[in-house]
């Protein structure tokens, strides 16, 4: 089975069931982010954009390829679609250029959201196309918040919806926590550890 592991914030291993690791928008410790320091090893690591808590990839052992920015990349057999988007703020102040990544593990399409900012035009949604797993973020301010990120579960309809980047004990930025964007929300499964399994006959068939 294929294995994603929440290291913190917008940061996952992703671990394909042949081994190849993956990990995403690695973090700086430090500016209001007290996650353990990212000390796993990768063959790949995908950035969405620059900021430090999003592109620490000197913390990430072993020699991983980088993927980043818009366009077609290929690691380790994996094709990687990188989607530009924006990284605003809720006050519509620009926070420079964000990418979406959508690759293929073990016949699962994922989708990573990076700091996304905005909701989804049409051609997004086209060029993302269909997602079993997707990460998005909810916790606003620095991104979009907890209606916006409901709203772009529903342009995407995935079938799983993985939260991120929002406040917990080990983040202290000024924005929400997980609350909002689960409330209402009628299949939410807390999983009690920071590691899950997923395979592509066992997804479940609504989000």
């Amino acid at each position: 089975c294929m294995k994603i592991k929440w290291l913190g914030h917008s940061c996952f291993l992703i671990t394909s069931k042949d081994g190849v690791r993956i990990i995403t928008d690695p973090y700086a410790v430090g500016g209001g982010i007290n996650y353990s320091p990212v000390e796993e090893t990768a063959d790949i690591v995908v950035v969405s954009h620059s900021h430090g808590d999003h592109s620490n990839v000197s913390a990430v052992r072993g020699k991983p390829e980088v993927i980043k920015s818009s366009g077609i990349k290929t690691a380790r057999g994996i094709r990687f679609r990188g989607i530009a988007t924006y990284h605003v703020t809720s006050q519509g102040k620009q926070r420079g250029d964000n990418t979406v990544f959508c690759f293929n593990i073990d016949n699962i399409e994922l989708c990573h959201l990076g700091d996304l900012g905005h909701l989804l035009t049409p051609e997004h949604i086209n060029e993302i196309g269909a997602v079993d797993i997707l990460f998005i973020p909810v916790g606003g301010f620095y991104t979009i918040d907890a209606v916006a990120a409901s709203q772009v579960c529903e342009q995407l309809k995935p079938k799983v919806v993985i939260p991120m980047h929002f406040k917990t004990p080990e983040c202290v930025y000024p924005i929400a926590s997980v609350d909002d964007f689960l409330k209402g929300k009628e299949i939410v499964k807390r999983v009690e550890s920071s590691e899950m399994e997923f395979e592509q006959g066992r997804l479940p068939s609504a989000t």
